[in-house]
């Protein structure tokens, strides 16, 4: 499988189960690695045989910036199950990570690969 690659998207959203988070919005640094078949995209050159990277980041963009989730946990797996049931991706990593959240520490975060079976009843 090919890569398709989003790096470091810094999006502010409400995350956390603090009062002060619940408030106030944070910055929430999201990596997403998407496994698709580029060939198609690669022999026709049109955007509509590819994995659209600048609408799956708008989607992402709009959905953090409207949630308000408690967990990390929950905010990854959105974001995953976004990719995969709505862009013909078949398997994705995704990293979402909240820089400061912890005194000593640059970032604190959750990664999580899942496939499109995953999200299939």
């Amino acid at each position: 499988m090919d890569k398709i690659i989003i790096k470091n998207l810094l999006v502010r959203g409400i995350i956390g189960i603090n009062d002060d988070e619940r408030v106030n919005k944070q910055d929430i640094l999201i990596n997403i690695v998407m496994f698709a078949d580029t060939r198609p995209a690669a022999e026709s050159d049109s955007i509509d045989d590819a994995v659209n990277y600048r609408t799956i980041t708008k989607h992402i963009i709009r959905h953090v910036e409207g949630s308000s989730d408690f967990l990390v946990e929950k905010l990854v797996s959105d974001i995953a199950r976004i990719i995969l049931t709505e862009y013909g991706v078949e398997r994705v990593q995704v990293r979402v990570e909240k820089p400061g959240a912890l005194r000593f520490a640059e970032s604190v975060g959750v990664e999580i690969e899942r496939r499109k079976s995953d999200y299939q009843s």
